[in-house]
């Protein structure tokens, strides 16, 4: 799967053919990182989301699955812009 730099410099004819051994390989540490860590996330806050809707709590629900995908968001454009700085030490 490719992240969403991958594809915008598609898009716009470049490539990461310039980047380095290490710098693909920093880049793909990132990625596992951050996928680890939004799944870490997804995990937590759905079994909350499966103890609302238990609960019948449907406001708590609406609330958690905001929060869900703020957080995603949050965590993907973390790894976005440390990506893009080891893009930019070429």
């Amino acid at each position: 799967m490719k992240s969403a730099y991958e594809l915008a410099m598609e898009r716009m004819g470049g490539s990461d053919q310039s980047l380095s051994d290490e710098q693909k390989k920093a880049i793909s540490e990132i990625d596992a990182k951050y996928k680890a860590k939004i799944a870490e996330k997804k995990i937590f806050l759905e079994k909350s989301i499966s103890e609302a809707m238990q609960s019948g709590a449907e406001e708590t629900v609406q609330k958690l699955r905001q929060q869900v995908a703020e957080e995603i968001t949050s965590l993907e454009n973390k790894a976005e812009r440390e990506k893009e700085s080891i893009h930019e030490q070429k």
